[in-house]
């Protein structure tokens, strides 16, 4: 039970992840490679932070506003310098490797004995737990799920409430049809900017959270971190299929929790962790082509005559 209860946490936490890449590849067709460094940079500043005596909620909102700043710095090299997308992400990642070590100061910081959202979880939900007969364990892993199921219920809604906006909704458009929105006197480049800023926070906040879970931050921590969003996002779609904003948006968050159970799964059956990264292509590649071939297998709509 604890097992399963653990990976669901983690892969909720990781689903923020998810929902980043959605915003930035999905809404904005933008392959944002600063994920990997964005994810770490989160984690550096909410651990720094809380290990300075900050409470963790405002460590987290920390981490975050790090990230929407890494994300604005990648939109602006892309926008106002002119450089491709991918270039742009890989040159904020390459700079953030050197940030997040100067941040944090060595490879790897704790958090024994600190508060963070984790312990303020377990301190307010597992006596509810307890009294359904969990034990402690149980109740105290039950507890840490119930807190990252409601954050990720906060960041879904509030996602799928700013993108219904008059904002929002020009900002979807100027990531589906640029054309368009610049004909309509948009500023595409901004409203680039802007979405990355959201996308980069989003996995910042991930970062926070899966540092504050696992009970430390690492240097490397984010390596990895833009193909689980893929493989996340691309999962999530494969399971629900076309589907609204808000149904596109939970479907990301399922996908990332069936991508930790697979992992996990893998590797209690015996998979070599030497082994993970590949089985991880494995996965994405087959939440790329499953909704191909079930589209090609699917028969023909006759023809009206």
């Amino acid at each position: 039970m604890i097992t399963l209860l653990s990976t669901w946490t983690f892969g909720l936490s990781l689903g923020f992840v998810a929902l980043g890449v959605f915003v930035s590849y999905r809404l904005f067709s933008f392959p944002d490679i600063t994920t990997d460094g964005s994810f770490t940079l989160g984690a550096v500043v909410a651990v720094v932070l809380i290990t300075a005596g900050v409470d963790p909620i405002l460590a987290t909102l920390g981490g975050m506003a790090a990230g929407a700043v890494a994300g604005c710095a990648t939109g602006l090299l892309h926008a106002r310098l002119g450089i491709e997308p991918l270039l742009a992400g890989i040159l904020m990642t390459t700079a953030l490797a050197s940030v997040n070590l100067v941040v944090l100061g060595r490879s790897n910081v704790p958090l024994a004995g600190a508060t963070t959202l984790g312990t303020r979880a377990e301190a307010c939900l597992a006596p509810a737990f307890r009294t359904l007969g969990c034990d402690d364990a149980v109740a105290g892993e039950a507890a840490r799920l119930a807190g990252v199921i409601a954050l990720a219920a906060v960041a879904s809604a509030a996602l799928y409430l700013f993108f219904r906006t008059n904002l929002g909704t020009a900002m979807r458009a100027g990531g589906d049809t640029r054309t368009m929105a610049q004909a309509l006197g948009r500023d595409t480049g901004t409203l680039t900017v802007a979405g990355l800023a959201i996308a980069n926070s989003l996995t910042a906040l991930s970062g926070a959270v899966v540092a504050q879970v696992q009970g430390f931050a690492d240097v490397q921590m984010g390596i990895g971190m833009v193909v689980w969003g893929m493989a996340s996002v691309f999962l999530g779609a494969a399971l629900v299929g076309p589907v609204r904003l808000g149904g596109a948006l939970v479907a990301t968050l399922a996908g990332s929790i069936t991508f930790r159970l697979l992992v996990a799964s893998a590797l209690r059956a015996g998979l070599d962790p030497d082994w993970l990264k590949a089985a991880t292509a494995v996965v994405v590649l087959a939440a790329l082509v499953a909704p191909q071939l079930v589209a090609r297998r699917r028969p023909a709509a006759p023809t009206a005559r």
